[in-house]
């Protein structure tokens, strides 16, 4: 066996869980861009490591403790970052999976960074959300991540240290498993039109996935200035209109009066009872039916300024990384973190 680099060995190690998702993958490669090593964990690790070799490809499933234990060994943070696929059986998997990690990470003694979702908050809290405001949800998705998170504080204060970033729906290079590209524009596909899930004049919160993941190693390399459990909130891209995303993407594809058609939740209501995923969707109307805007006040105080890549340049990296665009030479996930990194925000 070759023996790792010396350099390599004294770096911190970050178990990432759900590296080939969106904020997982973002994470990843903003940690890899801070000099920490990798660990990734996937059912066909062997696949994973041809399209991803920086990483350290370990067998196992979130849903498995022990392998979630075996894959922690040495690290120092481990990064919460798998979803159950296509929205579906959060019942059965959510709570299990952070369970696993929490046992993990109190075994080893690592540090827990998860995204947090608007999900947790109902119509009476909109349409600013803080930090403290009352998390009483109208889903059931809502009350199990409700639950997940009083999981977590209830580990931090039993030595587990924690860190929640909470944004709004992601966009980026590198993801696919998003609004922006189920549903705004096509993947692989040039953009004729937009189908905006939201109404002209309610404000929607979008959060860019390089400046979500900055942000967490911002707050990561200041850790011991945090209470053991943390919890900040991102403005990201306020879309104040509804209409700004599919402006964004007009000015991006040369066509700034781009058209764009409603998405068709009266349809998705009548095939919910005959599509898991549509059902699932559904479900979630409500979050682009109401104005809803994150505080990131607690956040801009501490660190003194949010993470943020003009919403152009965002959404053009985005739209090549899906394919959307001709230029082949696409910003990936890894770029996009250098370059916020390097102060090109």
């Amino acid at each position: 066996m070759t023996d790792l680099p010396t350099t390599s060995l004294q770096a911190p190690l970050a178990l990432v869980l759900g590296a080939t998702g969106g904020l997982g993958g973002a994470l990843a490669e903003a940690l890899l861009q801070r000099g920490y090593r990798v660990r990734a964990m996937h059912r066909a690790p062997d696949k994973q490591r041809l399209m991803r070799p920086r990483y350290e490809w370990v067998s196992g499933d979130a849903m498995i403790s022990g392998d979630v234990l075996r894959a922690a060994e040495g690290a120092s943070v481990i990064v919460h970052g798998v979803n159950p696929p296509g929205y579906q059986n959060w019942g059965e998997l959510v709570l299990p999976m952070i369970d696993n990690t929490i046992a993990a990470a109190h075994a080893v003694g690592a540090r827990i960074l998860m995204p947090g979702t608007i999900y947790n908050f109902g119509a009476d809290t909109f349409p600013l959300l803080k930090e403290g405001s009352r998390q009483a949800p109208q889903t059931v998705k809502g009350k199990i991540r409700v639950e997940l998170e009083q999981r977590l504080e209830r580990a931090a204060d039993k030595c587990v240290p924690v860190i929640i970033v909470r944004a709004g729906d992601f966009f980026g290079p590198d993801a696919g498993n998003n609004w922006f590209a189920q549903s705004l524009v096509q993947p692989g596909k040039p953009v004729r039109f937009a189908l905006n899930p939201g109404r002209k004049g309610v404000g929607h919160a979008w959060a860019y996935l390089p400046d979500v993941a900055e942000t967490f190693i911002r707050l990561l390399d200041r850790a011991d200035e945090l209470p053991r459990f943390a919890r900040f909130h991102m403005d990201g891209h306020y879309d104040h209109d509804g209409m700004q995303m599919v402006r964004a993407i007009g000015r991006a594809v040369g066509r700034p009066n781009i058209v764009s058609f409603g998405f068709p939740w009266r349809l998705a209501g009548l095939a919910r009872a005959f599509v898991p995923l549509i059902k699932e969707l559904h479900e979630m109307r409500y979050l682009w039916r109401e104005t809803i805007r994150l505080d990131n006040g607690a956040l801009r105080g501490f660190l003194g300024e949010e993470p943020h890549t003009p919403i152009d340049v965002a959404v053009t990296a985005t739209l090549r990384s899906l394919g959307c665009l001709p230029n082949p030479g696409a910003m990936t996930a890894s770029e996009g973190a250098r370059l916020i990194a390097e102060g090109g925000q």
